[in-house]
């Protein structure tokens, strides 16, 4: 997992499946866990803080 901006997580491939607060978030600011769902646009966004989440370019979110 790395980060671009304060708010927007990238993600790949590896770290699906993806979940707010991620491991990288203080405890202090801790939410209920909630696991994330991408759009076609490889974007997700965090319900609670409004964290935005995007896969990583050529990164692709299988789906079973």
């Amino acid at each position: 997992m790395t980060s671009k901006t304060p708010n927007v997580v990238e993600l790949k491939a590896k770290d699906l499946p993806a979940y707010c607060p991620n491991p990288a978030m203080p405890l202090w600011s801790s939410h209920p866990r909630v696991f994330l769902d991408f759009g076609h646009d490889n974007l997700a966004k965090c319900p609670y803080c409004g964290t935005e989440y995007k896969l990583a370019e050529g990164e692709v979110a299988s789906h079973h």
